[in-house]
């Protein structure tokens, strides 16, 4: 992790300096892409700046590394990186393999079909080739979706993508119980529920201007 630190560094040094835009940076930086991709440590500014360049140079566009920009984008959800990410990809592209079976995934995603998400991750898991920690951050995302919607909820294994001992072990991270088997209980959202009062104050001085023109 040291060394993806000084990368980062020296990263930052180059986009914010007059190279942001020169297209010999791009080999720094997709090393840096690859890196994020295997310390499981993210840069949107950095990756955001590949496509820049990708965008002003086409000849030098890379498949590999813009399939990795998205996933990593991906596991930042619910945060808009990937849609970002997606609107700087030409429209060539985003047909080509694997971007469009990318693309398809986080539809699924972005959509709360997460099962179906599951099912066509398993068809194509040579796309994790090289990601680290990826289906982690998705099944994040999937606790912060379910966190903030359901009270209650069936034990939806092919929701979350992986075993019953782990699912125990998320719903533990999350304080989620099982009073009765298969049901998870998630929260009482009525008490998650925060008033806010609103006070107006409002002085003479200020609207004394606005009687006044009214007379």
């Amino acid at each position: 992790m040291a060394l993806f630190e000084q990368m980062r560094a020296n990263v930052g040094k180059l986009l914010r300096g007059i190279d942001r835009y020169n297209p010999e940076i791009l080999a720094t930086l997709e090393r840096y892409v690859e890196m994020q991709a295997k310390e499981n440590a993210y840069d949107l500014e950095a990756n955001l700046a590949v496509l820049k360049l990708y965008q002003f140079n086409p000849a030098f566009f890379q498949t590999t590394v813009t399939a990795q920009i998205l996933l990593k984008a991906l596991t930042n959800l619910p945060h808009t990186d990937f849609t970002l990410c997606k609107c700087m990809i030409d429209q060539a592209h985003q047909e080509e393999r694997p971007i469009r079976q990318i693309l398809y995934l986080g539809e699924l995603l972005e959509t709360c079909h997460f099962q179906s998400f599951w099912q066509a991750l398993d068809e194509n898991m040579e796309l994790l080739d090289g990601i680290t920690g990826f289906e982690d951050s998705v099944r994040k995302f999937i606790c912060h979706v379910v966190g903030i919607t359901y009270q209650h909820i069936d034990r939806w294994l092919r929701c979350w993508g992986t075993s019953r001992a782990q699912l125990k072990v998320w719903m533990s991270k999350y304080g989620w119980t099982e009073p009765e088997p298969g049901r998870i209980f998630i929260c009482n959202q009525e008490e998650s529920i925060k008033p806010k009062n609103i006070v107006e104050k409002i002085d003479f001085d200020s609207v004394s201007s606005i009687m006044a023109s009214s007379l």
